[in-house]
């Protein structure tokens, strides 16, 4: 089943968000804020993109924690399809990308 956020900017399917709270910690509703942080850090991933879906994995900062989200854009919503608190090779890139950003 497809969840929608309260503002129809994400959605979701109910039962990945179960399987990612119980082996990640971290629900899709509390990750939506990653999106907004100024520093978010996208990338294609082409690994599993398809020739219909082209998914993107992010890395952002959530309450002092670096999350690392994969998602895709359908029906101008963004579908949240994992999250995951990064592994330190990928705070670290996020880190070094923050701090070229700022100088």
């Amino acid at each position: 089943m497809t969840v929608q956020s309260d503002d129809g900017r994400f959605e979701w399917d109910s039962v990945k968000n179960e399987k990612n709270i119980k082996k990640h910690g971290l629900s899709f509703e509390q990750v939506m804020p990653v999106f907004d942080d100024p520093m978010f850090l996208e990338r294609y991933d082409k690994e599993h993109s398809t020739a219909t879906e082209d998914r993107y994995f992010g890395l952002g900062c959530l309450q002092g924690v670096i999350i690392v989200a994969t998602s895709y854009t359908e029906n101008n919503r963004i579908r949240i399809i994992s999250a995951r608190v990064a592994s330190p090779k990928e705070t670290e890139v996020y880190n070094g990308y923050c701090k070229k950003i700022n100088g």
